[in-house]
């Protein structure tokens, strides 16, 4: 069977040598030395101020979202994992759903502004995919309306916008590194923001607020990585530059080949595709039935991803539709998108497409 998606796994001995450290040291969690080890590496891979590694990029939403003290409505796309909405559902924040643009995939800046109210405290945009948004005229709207803005970033490691990290706009941006993502900790994310007066407050909220074994100065949670997941972002990172050439020849011969046979989603001119998924759309949702089923027959996984459009979710109790993110949700599939993805399966799975 051909999954959508593998966890890269490193070589066994490096992993074993972090792990090794962990035995010596007898330090599991709780800010570990391998934690802040991977903190610095990745702040300076990525060119961020102040990045605070979490438990799952659930949290580094809900944290965010804590930290900026959100209240009311808050602006969102619909066209994204069901976390973008359930984490400010959770909250007990009311989503708002602004339809996408079509092309990009990313919530439309004009749709924004009209679903603005006075009950609206910020917008939480998705880099889709990690296509970055406009991220100017968001913040052109944001000032205008004083709004927070949050980027859900889950998808943007390592990407950049005119020359600098994509993860610098907006107060503050997430990102997830579930093991299926592009960099991988086995479970966890991180808030990334170039304000160290809300990275010191959510530093204090993932470990429940303590300063000292004798204070505790705020509320919080528990939602600190701990080592063994620290090791293995570091075995990741070591390994990055091969993982993402990896992907890249593999999105490049995806669309190389199927760009008459399907739509291509249009990247932004500012940056460069860093080949988290492989989306293609279809002209209708018949025939992507069609060729999901003959992947499926082949033993070739897909995913239809982002499937259902999140206006469509009945237990928000929203009465939105976003037609443009419903039509899109309805046309699109995720190809096997892996390092050790085999040439051969490529070969196969762009045919089957082609020929049906």
């Amino acid at each position: 069977m051909i999954p959508v998606t593998k966890a890269y796994l490193p070589d066994k001995e490096k992993y074993q040598s972090y792990v090794d450290r962990i035995f010596q040291s007898g330090w599991l969690t709780n800010n570990g030395i391998l934690l802040q080890e991977l903190e610095s590496r990745l702040a300076e891979y990525l060119g961020v101020r102040n990045i605070i590694l979490v438990a799952n990029g659930s949290f580094a939403l809900q944290l965010a979202y804590k930290a900026l003290e959100l209240k009311g409505e808050v602006i969102t796309t619909p066209f994204s994992f069901a976390a973008t909405t359930s984490t400010l559902a959770w909250e007990g924040l009311q989503p708002v759903f602004a339809d996408i643009d079509t092309a990009s995939f990313n919530i439309n800046p004009i749709e924004i502004e009209k679903r603005i109210t006075s009950n609206t405290s910020a917008i939480v945009p998705v880099h889709v995919f990690g296509n970055p948004c406009d991220v100017e005229t968001i913040e052109v709207i944001a000032n205008k309306n004083n709004l927070k803005v949050i980027y859900d970033a889950a998808h943007a490691f390592s990407c950049e916008y005119k020359g600098q990290s994509v993860l610098n706009y907006g107060d503050i941006s997430t990102l997830s590194f579930h093991a299926t993502k592009l960099f991988h900790t086995i479970e966890g994310g991180a808030v990334i923001t170039n304000s160290d007066e809300l990275a010191k407050k959510i530093r204090l909220m993932i470990n429940f607020g303590i300063t000292s074994p004798t204070s505790i100065e705020s509320i919080g949670t528990n939602a600190k990585m701990n080592e063994f997941e620290a090791a293995m972002g570091l075995c990741v990172l070591d390994d990055i530059a091969e993982i993402r050439e990896r992907r890249e020849a593999i999105w490049q011969t995806y669309s190389e080949n199927l760009s008459e046979s399907v739509e291509i989603q249009k990247w932004n001119a500012f940056s460069k595709n860093n080949a988290s998924y492989a989306p293609i759309l279809f002209n209708s949702e018949e025939k992507l039935l069609k060729v999901d089923a003959r992947l499926k027959e082949n033993k070739i996984l897909a995913r239809r991803y982002f499937y259902p459009s999140l206006d469509t979710l009945e237990y928000l109790g929203i009465e939105q539709v976003c037609i443009h993110s419903r039509d899109i949700a309805s046309r699109i599939l995720c190809l096997p998108m892996y390092p050790s993805l085999d040439d051969s399966h490529i070969k196969k799975i762009i045919n089957i497409i082609k020929e049906n």
